[in-house]
């Protein structure tokens, strides 16, 4: 019940047409650029669903180490052609997965028919940044054919204090949370997760 008025909160703050039932947040973690990966984490109605995060190596050779930008737009792009070609939900969608061998069906059903089931595109992306990482995000979903999914980025605060984040939504100022509001505790727990995430597989890949 906790989760759901957080959830319906946090809607609310971003102007979302209802609930988020899928949220995805994205970092990236490296150090000079060397090993550099991105993570995802998914959060619902029942928390954090850690058998739905990902991992991503940053594979372009492109890429001047520490690009940050470069990384998000790879680890965006990648995540929704993936998605794009296993879930189509439009026929522009469809199309471009038939081009990549998916299913030939125009629009993906709800899993095992089921309208409640958790789903498989998100209803928010949280990305970990400011104005800069937001457009690279957006890029890449422009890039992959997709709309219609909300971007928020979550800029953090002077001297990376947490309470003093700033927000930005395409087509709005950037603004704030009031530092005791309770949706704002719930988006940086989001965020340090994402971070937690990211930079436990950086490590583990710098280990190896």
């Amino acid at each position: 019940a906790s989760q759901g008025k957080l959830l319906t909160a946090l809607g609310q703050a971003f102007g979302l047409e209802g609930s988020p039932r899928r949220i995805e947040v994205y970092d990236n973690s490296h150090i000079s650029g060397t090993n550099a990966v991105g993570g995802m984490v998914v959060a619902g109605p029942t928390g954090f669903m850690k058998t739905h995060y990902r991992t991503f190596n940053i594979r372009s050779e492109e890429l001047t180490p520490g690009d940050d930008y470069g990384m998000m737009r790879e680890v965006l792009q990648r995540r929704f052609k993936r998605l794009v070609k296993e879930a189509p939900r439009t026929p522009k969608e469809a199309a471009v997965a038939a081009a990549e061998g998916g299913p030939a069906d125009p629009v993906a059903p709800p899993p095992e028919g089921d309208p409640d089931a958790f789903p498989a595109w998100p209803d928010l992306v949280l990305i970990d940044g400011g104005k800069g990482q937001l457009d690279a995000a957006r890029a890449a979903l422009d890039e992959v054919g997709v709309s219609g999914v909300p971007l928020i980025g979550v800029a953090k605060g002077r001297d990376r204090d947490a309470g003093r984040e700033t927000f930005f939504v395409p087509g709005r100022p950037p603004f704030k949370l009031p530092p005791r509001d309770p949706t704002l505790y719930f988006v940086q727990r989001l965020r340090d997760e994402a971070h937690r995430f990211a930079i436990t597989f950086h490590r583990s890949k710098r280990s190896k």
